[in-house]
């Protein structure tokens, strides 16, 4: 079992709106914490797939599904879809810059939602969580960076290993989990939205060619060699890595050429 922690996968800017929808989304939380996680919130800014399909007003059905992706249904929910947008929604936001990043996210969420939406238009069960906009990340992470590595904690019965494992092996298990997962989520008695996950997925795969910077290639190499463990991993490989090389070489440089003139 791949447990994914980070990747060696550097970006050249700061992932600001990676942070504030982390930030958004960990504040709704306490509120609904403080709420002692009232159901009445789901209903009221989750997405209803009966409600979207019979709303009369297309600016009064976008608003669920925008507000839907911020509210999460507990720890375990929330925990896990954060944890994997820190490790992959920095690399495909500088891949696309800020703004397009905020539109390519709430894209994804909505074609998520819709498609889950649509395996029962009638269905009256709210829906909640940032899965497909976060699973549109990884199918864009897909496509930007195949090769590059994941480091994932391995369970084997009870012993545990840090290993670097590449990252189409990891997206590609978990898009295969959420197949798998289909047949049993067809009933209406709510559960995960698999199919949400897979309509974010394949939405984010469809759009990275076009958000991406022109810049930007796809398919990009690897950093690191796969299926190292950390014990192999040292602070030389770790700075060969960094995409700001040539400024830190510069500035190294620079301060060595100080101390000569100084000495």
């Amino acid at each position: 079992m791949f447990f994914p922690i980070s990747d060696d996968n550097p970006s050249n800017s700061s992932p600001l709106i990676t942070f504030m929808l982390i930030g958004l989304c960990l504040f709704v939380f306490f509120l609904q914490i403080l709420s002692e996680m009232n159901p009445a919130i789901y209903y009221n800014f989750g997405f209803i797939a009966s409600d979207f399909f019979n709303s009369e007003s297309f600016i009064g059905s976008l608003i669920p599904i925008i507000t839907s992706m911020f509210v999460h249904g507990g720890f375990a929910h929330i925990i896990g879809n954060l944890l994997y947008l820190w490790i992959f929604g920095d690399n495909v936001e500088d891949s696309m810059g800020r703004i397009r990043f905020i539109i390519f996210y709430f894209l994804c969420g909505a074609s998520g939602a819709i498609l889950q939406g649509a395996v029962d238009p009638t269905s009256d069960i709210p829906m909640v969580g940032a899965s497909g906009a976060i699973a549109g990340v990884l199918g864009a992470y897909l496509l930007l960076f195949p090769r590059a590595n994941v480091r994932c904690l391995i369970f084997i019965i009870i012993f545990i290993q840090m290993v670097r494992v590449p990252a189409f092996l990891v997206l590609g298990i978990w898009i295969l989990g959420q197949f798998f997962s289909l047949p049993g989520s067809l009933d209406s008695s709510g559960g995960t939205a698999y199919f949400a996950h897979i309509g974010g997925f394949l939405a984010g795969m469809i759009l990275i060619p076009f958000f991406k910077k022109t810049n930007v290639r796809l398919l990009q190499d690897k950093n690191s060699l796969a299926w190292e463990t950390e014990s192999g991993f040292n602070f030389s490989q770790k700075k060969s890595k960094l995409k700001n090389n040539d400024f830190l070489d510069k500035f190294i440089n620079e301060s060595e050429d100080e101390v000569r003139r100084r000495k």
